[in-house]
């Protein structure tokens, strides 16, 4: 090989070392934004494949301060695969719960309130699995689409929605939120509780204003 050879360039280059807990890079690790809290209902978070390389992305955030709850990164899963991650105790001692899929209300059907839930939803929230869908809805109607086991699960939407933080990644409509910020106010309708997510959600506000710090001024 010689020296002019492009791949040498490249098995010259440094890797950039990683954080062991979020795993990016030392210079952007996110783990003193991390905040623990414990949720009443178990958490399964299924994360596009392209979204776990987006820096600007909430859900290792999401996954590293919830206790209890598991972050899967995949497009189209095997059925017997999805069908333990949807009702297999995620936890010792913990029994078999029902899971109830974070997503806007299939057409045609009435919108669903916290007084009047979507049929298959307990109303006791220690029995409830959140699935969550992280990417764009793109990706994650693409997810749903390829995931036919998903589109069976009774599905929860969000009322009332509180403004997105999220200043680093463009909605296409107010009323889209980060998955973390979904997360975190569909569990407060759940446990009926906006006060025990709000330090999770300040917290966040610090992730945002540092990841918008790195980006170019033209893009921000």
């Amino acid at each position: 090989m010689t020296p002019t050879d492009p791949l040498h360039f490249i098995s010259d280059r440094p890797r950039r070392i990683l954080c062991e807990r979020c795993r990016r890079p030392q210079s952007a690790c996110i783990c003193r934004w991390i905040t623990p809290v414990e949720p009443v209902p178990q958490v399964l978070i299924l994360q596009h494949p392209m979204e776990s390389r987006e820096a600007k992305g909430s859900a290792m955030l999401l996954h590293l301060s919830l206790k209890g709850s598991r972050l899967v990164a995949g497009e189209k899963f095997e059925s017997e695969a999805l069908q333990r991650l949807l009702h297999a105790p995620l936890e010792t001692g913990r029994e078999c719960i029902s899971p109830v899929l974070l997503y806007p209300d299939a057409p045609g059907t009435a919108p669903s309130s916290e007084r009047d839930r979507p049929a298959g939803i307990p109303t006791d929230p220690a029995r409830l699995r959140l699935v969550v869908l992280d990417g764009t809805w793109r990706k994650s109607r693409k997810q749903l689409f390829l995931n036919p086991m998903l589109q069976t699960l009774p599905r929860m939407s969000l009322q009332e929605v509180s403004p997105s933080r999220y200043r680093i990644r463009k909605a296409h409509a107010p009323d889209q939120l980060s998955t973390l910020e979904a997360v975190c106010q569909a569990l407060m309708q759940l446990e009926n509780d906006e006060s025990k997510y709000l330090p999770l959600l300040q917290a966040f506000d610090g992730f945002v204003d540092e990841q918008l710090a790195r980006m170019p001024s033209a893009s921000r």
